[in-house]
């Protein structure tokens, strides 16, 4: 046996107010769809914004339904949204906003799993990085500069 060791690095900024002014506005738009989403189940809402290299601005929310499987995350619901209606677009950033009804969120919410695997399939797809930021509803940000940092041993194509 040998070890297999895998590694990511993120940048940390301590508030939204530390982002560059493109990203600080597009997490501004994550917020306003986060706080759209409709959660009535896990009562946690997040928000997902991206800009397309056409200048395109999409956003998503979290879409719950009592038959749980059946609801989509923010991020998928922008990514596809994009996919479909630009779907020669490049995504250039994504980023997400996360909130409990319930408590406070004060620390960076990554996406899931599921989300994590949809959108490294657009990164393959496009044959380029996309940064991705991620927050609570307040505090730190932290960003990914691709998604392959979120997800290092991803399942594509090639395992097909």
């Amino acid at each position: 046996m040998k070890p297999f060791k895998v590694t990511s690095t993120f940048e940390v900024y301590e508030s939204i107010e530390e982002l560059p002014e493109v990203i600080r506005d597009l997490m501004k738009q994550a917020m306003r769809a986060r706080d759209n989403a409709y959660a009535p189940y896990s009562q946690f809402k997040v928000g997902a914004a991206l800009v397309l290299n056409n200048n395109e601005v999409v956003t998503g929310s979290n879409q719950e339904n009592a038959s749980y499987p059946s609801g989509l995350c923010a991020e998928r619901t922008a990514i596809y949204y994009a996919g479909a209606k630009y779907p020669e677009a490049q995504i250039n950033y994504m980023v997400i906003s996360a909130k409990s009804m319930k408590h406070k969120v004060d620390a960076p919410v990554p996406p899931c799993g599921a989300c994590r695997q949809a959108l490294v399939e657009y990164e393959v797809k496009q044959k380029s990085e996309i940064p991705v930021f991620f927050m609570g509803e307040s505090g730190q940000v932290m960003k990914a500069n691709s998604i392959k940092d979120l997800l290092p041993l991803m399942f594509d194509k090639t395992a097909l």
